[in-house]
């Protein structure tokens, strides 16, 4: 009984890791350009905002975005990132004002510590109601600069990027 109060407080109380510090770099006040390739047939489209990014505590990081789409409409978007210690992995969620669907992250950052991929999973870009599976990779680029890129898996097992989004710092 007395371990399973002990592990119950640990986990009531979680200490910041490296990978926690690691996200608390995000913090802070952005403007951001997006360029998205909106299918073969057509250019890029670009598009502009602002996102702000805070802390829940030392363990996670909220990040709201303001800006436009490229059809001129507004979006917000709503993104958590934190570090599962139990799980030993990043987790976090995704929402945006133009879809229904609540994205959920599963990732890992790579060995130099440079490049955090986020895993999940959602709504194929075709439209056929089926699911794909989808990556967003943050880089930092310096302390004021970092690029998110977002990946589709194609059938023949090759992410296929379809939008780069470049973060500076205010």
């Amino acid at each position: 009984m007395e371990t399973n109060t002990v592990q119950q407080e640990s986990m009531m109380h979680s200490e910041p890791q490296k990978e926690h510090h690691w996200l608390q770099r995000l913090v802070g006040e952005w403007t951001y350009e997006t360029e998205a390739l909106m299918g073969s047939d057509q250019p890029p489209a670009k598009c502009t905002g602002n996102e702000s990014v805070r802390s829940l505590g030392e363990l996670w990081v909220v990040a709201e975005g303001y800006g436009e789409m490229p059809d001129g409409d507004t979006a917000t978007t709503m993104m958590t990132l934190g570090y599962d210690s139990q799980k030993q992995q990043y987790v976090g969620t995704w929402v945006g004002s133009m879809m229904t669907y609540l994205w959920t992250y599963k990732g890992e950052m790579n060995t130099t510590e440079t490049v955090l991929s986020l895993h999940s999973e959602g709504p194929a870009m075709s439209g056929e109601g089926k699911m794909a599976e989808y990556k967003d990779v943050i880089e930092f680029k310096g302390d004021d600069h970092r690029v998110m890129t977002s990946h589709l898996l194609k059938d023949d097992g090759q992410w296929q990027q379809f939008m780069t989004v470049n973060y500076h710092r205010k």
